[in-house]
């Protein structure tokens, strides 16, 4: 049963919520006439989907049938999430104080401090704030900026840091940029960067909610998104908003006709300051790279002193690596601001560049401070100081004192409980959350119990998370083996690439489903699984069938081997195909004008998802390999060199 204080708090919130009018004739008919559920399960998940949807009425209603259902504090949160803007702050510090420690007081904690941020509540947003656990939630952050600065604090150089990516922005952040704008403690240049940023990541709705905090005429700014060829007919004369909006104008032509956008912003140059004339070269520049033109390079030369996006340093680096620019390289990794120079990629490609420059020292610093990293830039970085890719020593096993807290692990149990109803994500949350604070035994130990009860996502994930002790049994698991072997043998398939792309495609989850709709442990579109079936002459296909082990390891590895096939053998090309498509992998190599390294290839694919598991896939396979054939691997070897299409060339000696 639920505790009395709780439920006196319902009755306070319901009252809130509204006890009148269309709302209360809603729960008068939905407790006269109760939907029928199967089981308790379904009623659970109806009552998830109720409060997603933030449907109190229907939540209430579902959450009173449930009261000894399994997860009470599920059922609780879910009553209360539809209602948290008009609950008392008593009722939700009780669930907070009952619940004290788990993983759904910090999700119910994260959607309360969102409240007290609309509210401008900030004296108990300052309370709970340093409550919030895992501080994961952009729009949270952006509140507590505003905090700081009702507090008297300038928060100009954090709010620059955090306000990199726009699909995160939400409510929050628009109004954190406003803010700033009042308290002057933003620039002119400051919310000009935001509203191209806006424009850059293709969200018209933030960039005219963001032009209000600028001194742009009302409609200007929307004109130059959305009419881009009647802004520049009016040239880049005039006030700072009209050349913003010129510069707007030419990213959006630019998409579509960069040789008009260069000419515009060459037409524009007399009108523009140089930090304006550096931007507008930019947007040229960066829509030049992500179409893989070769004068993308030229078009980035211009571009000293531009306000850049992360994206628009990445890409300037990226077109300098396909044209074999090793200078442009080292110069724009290190113009890139520390947080994203630090990364992984811009190290290793920085030691590169050093040492196309004969900085052999500098270089090989670089790469002993990634060689440790587990994953692909550090299996280039082993190759670089001389080293192959080996298997490191396997930990020690968990004892069964170890095994046993791990089973006694509520949270690990309710995370089962998930899984069992498919609801991964509240699955994943709780199991998470009880790694927060494990030592690496006790991480090894819960990969160990993910893989006792047949949870291999879990297992993988959470013995990726070690560093200094290691059990890569764990980190690449090759289950199914008695199917994949002779799928993979009849085909001539490497086996170890094929369990490689398994373990980024699906985590050896069998019933997993992507948003587009593949499914399986080889992730296959309905309409592929049955063309491939076609031509298999598999007689007995169905949809249905798509997700047995049996028939998706068969049509997965057949449609990897016709796509392997179709791209003269080269693995990072027919990864990049099985994720992004055939035809993708084979316009991006048309517009190569010379051979280069696959891992060259790999980081300047235009598409971020599938850049990243192409080379997640590739590292996974040289990890694959060398369990198999237990002897040290090459990374490079296995990413080859990409050449354009019937390239019949000399090598131009360039370091690869």
């Amino acid at each position: 049963m639920f505790p009395m204080k709780w439920t006196a708090g319902l009755v306070l919130a319901c009252a809130a919520f509204g006890t009148h009018g269309a709302q209360a004739q809603q729960r008068q008919q939905a407790q006269q006439q109760p939907q029928q559920f199967a089981s308790d399960d379904d009623v659970f998940a109806a009552l998830r989907e109720a409060a997603r949807r933030d449907d109190g009425v229907k939540a209430f209603d579902l959450s009173s049938r449930l009261s000894n259902y399994a997860i009470p504090s599920y059922i609780e949160y879910y009553r209360l999430k539809p209602q948290v803007r008009n609950l008392p702050n008593a009722e939700i510090r009780d669930f907070l104080k009952r619940h004290e420690g788990s993983a759904i007081a910090d999700r119910l904690r994260n959607d309360w401090l969102l409240e007290l941020g609309r509210a401008r509540d900030w004296t108990t947003f300052d309370e709970q704030y340093p409550q919030f656990v895992l501080d994961d939630d952009t729009q949270v952050k952006c509140y507590a900026l505003m905090s700081r600065i009702e507090r008297g604090h300038n928060v100009a150089a954090d709010a620059r840091a955090l306000l990199v990516s726009p699909r995160d922005y939400g409510e929050a952040c628009p109004a954190l940029v406003m803010r700033l704008a009042e308290t002057r403690q933003f620039t002119d240049d400051d919310l000009w960067d935001q509203v191209r940023l806006a424009a850059e990541f293709n969200s018209p709705n933030l960039m005219r909610k963001l032009a209000l905090a600028t001194d742009a005429p009302e409609g200007l700014i929307a004109q130059a998104y959305d009419k881009p060829a009647a802004i520049i007919a009016r040239s880049a004369s005039g006030s700072r908003a009209q050349h913003e909006a010129f510069l707007i104008a030419v990213g959006r032509v630019a998409r579509n006709n960069l040789e008009q956008a260069g000419a515009e912003v060459l037409g524009a140059s007399s009108y523009l300051s140089p930090r304006e004339l550096a931007t507008g070269w930019a947007m040229v520049a960066m829509q030049a790279a992500q179409k893989l033109q070769p004068d993308a390079v030229e078009y980035w030369k211009k571009t000293t002193g531009a306000a850049m996006s992360l994206d628009g340093y990445q890409w300037r680096v990226r077109s300098a690596l396909r044209a074999g620019n090793w200078a442009m390289v080292k110069s724009g990794i290190e113009a890139m601001p520390a947080t994203l120079r630090d990364d992984s990629p811009w190290v290793y490609w920085l030691g590169r560049a050093c040492k196309a420059q004969g900085q052999r020292e500098q270089a090989d610093a670089l790469f002993k401070s990634i060689s440790a990293v587990n994953g692909f830039y550090g299996q280039l970085a082993l190759e670089e100081l001389g080293q192959k890719i080996i298997i490191p020593p396997r930990a020690a096993a968990p004892s069964e004192e170890d095994m046993a807290a791990m089973s006694a692990n509520q949270g690990f149990r309710r995370a089962f409980r998930f899984f069992d109803m498919n609801m991964r994500f509240e699955g994943y949350r709780e199991w998470n959350w009880q790694l927060r604070r494990m030592t690496e035994r006790q991480l090894l130990a819960a990969a160990e119990f993910a893989r006792r009860n047949n949870v291999l996502d879990r297992m993988v994930n959470t013995s990726d998370r070690t560093k200094t002790e290691f059990d890569f049994t764990q980190r690449f698991p090759s289950p199914h083996h008695d199917i994949m072997h002779p799928a993979t043998r009849d085909l001539g398939l490497d086996k170890a690439w094929v369990y490689g792309l398994i373990r980024q495609e699906s985590r050896f989850i069998q019933t997993a489903r992507s948003h587009v709709g593949a499914s399986g442990l080889m992730q296959l579109m309905p309409a592929t699984a049955k063309e491939v079936a076609r031509k298999i002459g598999m007689p007995d296909f169905s949809q249905a069938r798509i997700n047995e082990i049996g028939t998706n390891i068969l049509l997965g590895t057949n449609y990897l081997y016709m796509v392997l096939q179709s791209l003269d053998g080269s693995q990072p090309l027919a990864t990049a195909a099985y994720n992004a498509g055939p035809n993708r992998p084979k316009a991006w190599r048309s517009t190569l004008t010379r051979p280069v390294e696959g891992a060259i290839f790999a980081e300047t694919i235009p598409f971020a998802e599938t850049r990243g598991y192409v080379k997640n896939v590739m590292s996974n396979a040289t990890y694959y390999a060398a369990l198999f054939e237990n002897a040290p691997q090459s990374l490079k070897a296995r990413m080859g060199t990409i050449a354009p299409k019937g390239y019949s060339g000399s090598e131009n000696g360039e370091p690869f």
